[in-house]
Formats: C-alpha cells, sequence, structure tokens
C-alpha cells in the first residue's frame, strides 16, 4: 500500500469522514478490531493501523468487526447511513404529522442529540431542516395540481398555520406559495 494512500485514509480517519467507507478498512493492531475509516471510536496512532481493501480480507488477518461501525454490514456507510436512511422514510412516510426530533428519535430508541448529529453528517441537513423540505415540496406539487387555498395546502401538508408555511416557503423557495402557484410550469 502506498504511502500517499495511507496518508489519505487516515486523514479521513481523523476527519471521520465517509469518503472511503467500502473501499477500504482499518485493522487496528492495538485493539485487533477492523473498522471503517469514518468509525467514531477513539483514533489510533498511525503505527497502530493497518489498511485492507476488504472487510474479508482483515477478517482472515485477524482483526474482528468493530461493534460500533460495523464493518461487515453490507451498507457502504454503515450504521449512520441506515439511521438517516430510516428518518428519512419515516419523514416521507408521516410528513403530515406532528413530527418532532424529540418524537422520531424516541420512535429509533435513540436520543435527540445523537440522532440529529447522525443525519447532519450523513446528509447535510437536520431532521427538522429535512421535515420543512419535504412538506414545502409536497405542497409545490398541490400548489400546481389542485385548487386549494394556502391556508389547506399549509395543513394538508402538515403545518400548524398558514404563516409560518407561508413564511418557510419563502424562505426554501425564494417565492410565496401564492407567487410560485403563478409561476409558469417548469419555473421561471
Amino acid at each position: 500500500m502506498s504511502d500517499l494512500i495511507f496518508q489519505s485514509v487516515y486523514q479521513t480517519m481523523i476527519e471521520r469522514d465517509t469518503r472511503y467507507d467500502g473501499k477500504y478498512y482499518v485493522g487496528i493492531r492495538s485493539t485487533g478490531i477492523v473498522c471503517r475509516p469514518s468509525c467514531r471510536s477513539r483514533l489510533p496512532k498511525p503505527e497502530n493501523v493497518m489498511i485492507y481493501p476488504s472487510v474479508e480480507e482483515a477478517l482472515k488477518a485477524g482483526f474482528r468487526p468493530c461493534k460500533r461501525c460495523k464493518p461487515e454490514t453490507p451498507s457502504s456507510h454503515g450504521p449512520d447511513a441506515e439511521i438517516a436512511d430510516a428518518v428519512l422514510k419515516n419523514i416521507r412516510e408521516r410528513y403530515r404529522e406532528p413530527l418532532t426530533l424529540e418524537r422520531i428519535a424516541a420512535e429509533l430508541l435513540m436520543s435527540p442529540y445523537h440522532l440529529q448529529r447522525v443525519v447532519k453528517r450523513v446528509t447535510g441537513l437536520t431532521p427538522t431542516k429535512h421535515v420543512q423540505k419535504f412538506r414545502v415540496e409536497q405542497a409545490q406539487i398541490l400548489l400546481k395540481s389542485t385548487e386549494l387555498n394556502v391556508a389547506e395546502i399549509a395543513y394538508a401538508v402538515g403545518f400548524k398555520n398558514a404563516s409560518h408555511f407561508s413564511a418557510t416557503f419563502k424562505k426554501l423557495t425564494g417565492s410565496t406559495p401564492n407567487e410560485y402557484r403563478l409561476e409558469p410550469v417548469g419555473g421561471g
């Protein structure tokens, strides 16, 4: 393994970056554990890190899978991506309901703080921002395809009141719901 690849993979370990997850696996000599490069466990010293192109090779070399990042699971980004996927699926299916971070976290049996960090790290947005974004996307469809008024659409997509809906819609799209409705299909 070239020194350049080692340095690049080790840098992703420092940053907890998922770029090399599924492409390389790191065996930690001091613990006997194999991890994904983005594992949240304590950062090992560089001299204790061995890089493998597959989890199978690391296992053959005598390392055991990390219980935290689960490198043997098929997802290329591990448990964090699975958590983010579960949150996004939950939002898509239940966006009309009063979804709060606390409620989603309780259903997934984790702390709201941890859930928020994981989802933001994996997707770039917090769960609350995902809820708002998805509700606005659904409202855009209704604005173009129905004659419902703005208040009816606000309630249909899960907002408690029309003014909050209008403010969120404008913040995310740059136009009010009524302005959006009047725009030609395809924007513009």
